[in-house]
């Protein structure tokens, strides 16, 4: 079994953590608590990676209230960050936080398609992108990200787009990708820009 003491080192590792956890309870509704502890609660690649997929993911992203709960996890996991904490803690109410297995497993399922494709494309590069105070300055974005995420559940694909940004920078962190680090810090960078000029 993958989880605490096996550390997720790609995208479809990741599924295979979400899928067991969704496996153990197909027809009942499968918390976030029990999602991260099988993926663990020590590293930040994971937990951005998996909150951009919940964001992404078809028949869970696109329930309301989803994003916007997505970003009060990232703002709390990319603060403990900044502020040197090994073990992330999140409190009870967002532990609490489920979707149905069912659905869990359906998005699993569709999500896993290009998953091979994409972790063929990621490797060790640009390292200067993810080591060191990169990490503090992908935690520093990924704020950003969280606090706009409620204003993109009104703006059409805005979530998607941040959804992408995520899943971009737990993979780069993951794999050490600095240049899929970089695409991302540009993705937010448009993201912001186009957030604010709906706002404006």
């Amino acid at each position: 079994m993958m989880g605490k003491n096996h550390p997720v080192t790609d995208l479809e590792e990741l599924f295979d953590c979400i899928g067991e956890a969704a496996e153990q309870r197909p027809n009942q509704n499968v918390s976030i608590d029990l999602i991260m502890d099988m993926i663990g609660r020590r590293s930040f690649g994971p937990l951005l990676l998996l909150a951009g997929l919940i964001i992404l993911a078809p028949v869970i992203g696109d329930i309301p209230g989803v994003p916007s709960i997505m970003g009060v996890f990232i703002f709390l996991v990319a603060i403990q960050l900044l502020t040197g904490q090994e073990h992330f803690w999140l409190p009870k109410w967002l532990l609490q936080r489920a979707v149905p297995g069912d659905k869990l497993l359906k998005a699993v399922r569709w999500l896993r398609r290009p998953a091979h494709f994409i972790d063929k494309l990621i490797r060790p590069r640009l390292l200067i992108f993810v080591n060191g105070t990169a990490k503090f300055a992908i935690a520093s974005v990924c704020i950003l990200i969280a606090v706009m995420l409620p204003f993109m559940e009104v703006i059409p694909f805005s979530a998607n787009a941040a959804g992408i940004a995520l899943v971009a920078f737990g993979l780069a962190l993951i794999a050490r990708d600095g240049l899929l680090a970089l695409l991302s810090f540009i993705l937010t960078g448009l993201t912001a820009w186009v957030i604010f000029s709906n706002l404006l």
